[in-house]
């Protein structure tokens, strides 16, 4: 049963204005209640954040040591790309190190599941109704447009910077390069086409908030496509033109992308 008070604040909002519908107005505040609003002093959320981190590092550490268990596998995929390369070890224990460093990448990509989760839990008791329906799309949409990033680096991006390099220098020098800068380099920019295909996310969500507009978003295309390729050349490690086009124009398709989201939410 609906409290005295919440029916006079809704009749008020009524009468200010009549043509929104009195069940509308309800709707609207039984979306922006909090359902589970609790009393929780400053030490309880410390205590609670102090664990949900516990939880967290936990996964982080049991998916590197995972990863270090299988390491060989995932160093050879990681290889793939780099056709009729030779690698050296130009110093004692060089692969040793590169191997608990895509550990670490590996083992945090695998955890990263439950350490959103631990996030999510942390921060639910304070999301409204209308904010928790985002949660789900949200979440799913930005797994599936990171494991695309992974995916777009790795069979366009990496391969098109290391053709580059080969070709350019096959007639010059021989291709036996460091194991060590090899996986620094394809690590960066595995990890930073992830990142960088978050763009549409961050407009659904600005867009959710009432901070811009779909048609602000769209009235500034020109600097998008200038971020754009300035971002390009940023978050990729080679130089070459190709890739930081392909890495461009990726961010460019999932910002318009990401306006045609935010128009559908009707916003």
């Amino acid at each position: 049963m609906t409290p005295p008070l919440e029916v006079d604040e809704t009749l008020a909002q009524q009468e200010l204005d009549p043509d929104i519908p009195l069940t509308s107005l309800s709707e609207d505040k039984f979306l922006d209640d909090l359902p589970d609003e609790a009393e929780m002093s400053l030490f309880d959320h410390l205590e609670e954040l102090r664990q949900r981190v516990f939880y967290a590092l936990i996964a982080v550490v049991l998916g590197v040591i995972g990863c270090f268990l299988a390491i060989k596998p995932i160093v050879q995929l990681l290889e793939v790309p780099a056709q009729g390369v030779k690698f050296l070890q130009l110093a004692p224990g060089e692969y040793f190190f590169v191997s608990i460093k895509v550990a670490g990448y590996s083992g945090l990509v695998i955890a990263s599941p439950f350490v959103l989760y631990q996030i999510i839990q942390f921060v639910l008791p304070g999301l409204t109704r209308r904010e928790r329906r985002l949660i789900g799309p949200v979440v799913l949409g930005s797994t599936f447009l990171f494991a695309a990033g992974l995916v777009f680096a790795y069979l366009l991006l990496i391969p098109a910077a290391l053709n580059f390099f080969i070709n350019y220098g096959a007639d010059v020098v021989e291709q036996l390069w460091s194991i060590d800068r090899y996986f620094e380099f394809i690590l960066l920019l595995l990890f930073s086409t992830g990142l960088a295909f978050q763009i549409p996310i961050i407009q659904v969500l600005l867009g959710f908030l009432g901070i811009v507009s779909s048609a602000q978003m769209l009235s500034n295309w020109r600097y998008v496509i200038l971020a754009a390729v300035v971002l390009g050349a940023v978050l990729t490690p080679s130089t070459d033109p190709l890739t930081q086009s392909l890495l461009a124009g990726a961010v460019l398709g999932l910002y318009f992308g990401g306006i045609g989201m935010v128009k559908l939410l009707g916003k």
